[in-house]
């Protein structure tokens, strides 16, 4: 996947994750009530840990990405707001933020294809 990266302000990024089913289950009710249907599909989230790279080498390591489809084309400014909307609810709801830290996740990211993913950073 191709990343980009996009300087949205989001604090508390390292404060996200307790028990996958709870905490996937309320990211599942965030993102599916976030987009009209007709607007943007909520697909599901994965997650995806880097373990090449060393825990003390201080870069991201663990990441949850959301995953969208879009149903039309869209421009890219609306792609931006989108991901700005996505990144802002998931990074604003401090209990899920709270539980994916402690599971050790150190970003997330927002795909809307196998191609391009979009980091939401603090």
């Amino acid at each position: 996947m191709v990343r980009q990266s996009l300087p949205l302000t989001l604090a508390g990024l390292l404060c996200f994750l307790t028990a996958i089913p709870a905490s996937g289950e309320n990211i599942d009710l965030l993102m599916t009530r976030l987009f009209p249907q007709h607007e943007l599909t909520y697909i599901g989230f994965d997650s995806v840990e880097r373990e090449d790279i060393p825990l003390a080498s201080g870069v991201d390591r663990k990441y949850l990405i959301v995953d969208f489809r879009s149903n039309g084309k869209s421009t890219r400014e609306q792609q931006i707001t989108r991901v700005h909307r996505i990144c802002t609810t998931l990074l604003g709801n401090r209990t899920l933020v709270s539980d994916l830290t402690r599971q050790g996740y150190d970003m997330v990211s927002v795909a809307f294809d196998r191609h391009y993913q979009y980091d939401c950073i603090p």
